[in-house]
C-alpha cells in the first residue's frame, strides 16, 4: 500500500476503506465476526484509513457501523485513522428506500454526537470529523467554531466537510482550517473537479466516496444482477437499471480495454484514474469481501501517466452515460 497526506499533516493509506456498506444501504448487515476479521485483514494489507458515520446502521441498531468499527480496530488504534461524521439523521417516516437526509448541525447536537461517537468507537479522539451535510439553518462559521473548540479539547484532531462547495469550504476554512472534503467522485460523477484549484490553494484533501459508482465501475454487474428490495439502495440506483447497461456499454468497454493493457481489473483502473490525477485524492471504496479488499488496495500500485489521464478524460467527456445515484451536481454550496 502507498500513502499520502490529507491537508497539512494527516497521513493515510492511498486507498481507504468505506465501512458503511457493512451495516447500511447494501442489504442486511453482514455477520459482525466476519466484518471484524475483514477489518483486521485490511490493517494487515496496509489500510490505515477507515470511514464510518453515526447514522450508518439499521432501524433496529442505528449506530451499528460505528460500534463495529470501534470494536474491530481497537487492537490497532495507534496505527489507524478513523473518520466519522455528524450532522444528519434520516427521515424514517418516508417510504423511500433511500431515506431523505435531515441536516442538523446545531452546536448542542454536535456536542452530543461527538461524545456518543467517541463511546461507540471506544477511543478518546476522532482523527477526522466531518459535517455529513451542510445545514442551511446553521452558519458554517458556527459549525467551524465548534470544531475549533473540539480540537482544543483533544476530542478531534482534524475536521472536514461532506458534499460541500467552494463558498462553504472557504467560509469554514477561515474559522478553522479544513483538512479534507468528502464528496462523491467517480468516472460517472465528475462535477466536483471544479473544486480542485480551491483545494490546492487552501491545502485541503479530497476524499472520494462512491469512487466505483456504488460498485458499478467494477464491471461485475449485469442484467441478471438482483438487489434486495427495501434494504439495498442499488435496487433504486439509476446506474443499475436494466436500460443503464446499454447506456453505459461504451464506458464498461473502455474500462475493460484499459484494464487489459495494464494487467488490472476495471475497478482498479477506476481507482487508479483518480489516484494518478491528484496527489491529495483518496478514494474510499467499500466492500464486504476479502478479494475485493485486496483488489482495491492494488489500485495504488497502478501507474497511469498524465497522457493516459488526459485521454481517458476526453473519452469520458464525450461518452454517453446513464444517470448515477447521488447526483447533487448543482446543490453543493
Amino acid at each position: 500500500m502507498r500513502y499520502r497526506t490529507l491537508g497539512k499533516d494527516l497521513a493515510v493509506s492511498a486507498v481507504g476503506l468505506g465501512c458503511m456498506g457493512m451495516s447500511h444501504a447494501y442489504g442486511a448487515p453482514s455477520d459482525k465476526k466476519e466484518m471484524k476479521e475483514l477489518l483486521a485483514e485490511a490493517v494487515d494489507m496496509g489500510y490505515t484509513f477507515f470511514d464510518t458515520a453515526e447514522v450508518y446502521g439499521t432501524p433496529e441498531n442505528p449506530h451499528h457501523n460505528e460500534e463495529l468499527v470501534g470494536e474491530a480496530l481497537k487492537p490497532y488504534r495507534n496505527k489507524v485513522v478513523i473518520a466519522t461524521k455528524f450532522g444528519i439523521h434520516f427521515h424514517m417516516e418516508s417510504r423511500q428506500v433511500n431515506k431523505p437526509l435531515v441536516p442538523d448541525s446545531r452546536p448542542e447536537v454536535i456536542r452530543a454526537s461527538v461524545e456518543n461517537s467517541l463511546k461507540r468507537l471506544g477511543t478518546d479522539h476522532i482523527d477526522l470529523y466531518y459535517q455529513h451535510r451542510v445545514d442551511e439553518a446553521v452558519p458554517i462559521e458556527e459549525v467551524a467554531g465548534v470544531m475549533q473548540e473540539l480540537i482544543q479539547e483533544g476530542k478531534i484532531t482534524h475536521w472536514g466537510l461532506s458534499e460541500a462547495g467552494e463558498e462553504t469550504i472557504r467560509r469554514a476554512h477561515r474559522v478553522c482550517p479544513v483538512t479534507a472534503i468528502q464528496n462523491r467522485y467517480s468516472m460517472m460523477a465528475r462535477w466536483h473537479e471544479a473544486l480542485f484549484p480551491v483545494l490546492e490553494e487552501l491545502d485541503i484533501g479530497y476524499v472520494a466516496f462512491s469512487p466505483l459508482a456504488n460498485g458499478f465501475l467494477s464491471a461485475r454487474y449485469g442484467k441478471d444482477s438482483t438487489f434486495e428490495p427495501g434494504t439495498d439502495y442499488r435496487s433504486v440506483m439509476p446506474q443499475f437499471a436494466p436500460q443503464a447497461l446499454e447506456q453505459n456499454a461504451k464506458l464498461l468497454e473502455l474500462l475493460r480495454t484499459v484494464a487489459e493493457g495494464k494487467h488490472a481489473t476495471p475497478g482498479q483502473i477506476s481507482l487508479a484514474w483518480m489516484l494518478c490525477k491528484k496527489p491529495y485524492l483518496v478514494p474510499i471504496p467499500g466492500t464486504r469481501k476479502p478479494d475485493r479488499l485486496k483488489e482495491n488496495a492494488g489500485a495504488a500500485d497502478i501507474l497511469l501517466t498524465d497522457k493516459d489521464i488526459q485521454v481517458l478524460d476526453r473519452q469520458l467527456d464525450s461518452m454517453e452515460m446513464s444517470d448515477v445515484f447521488g447526483g447533487t451536481k448543482c446543490r453543493c454550496r
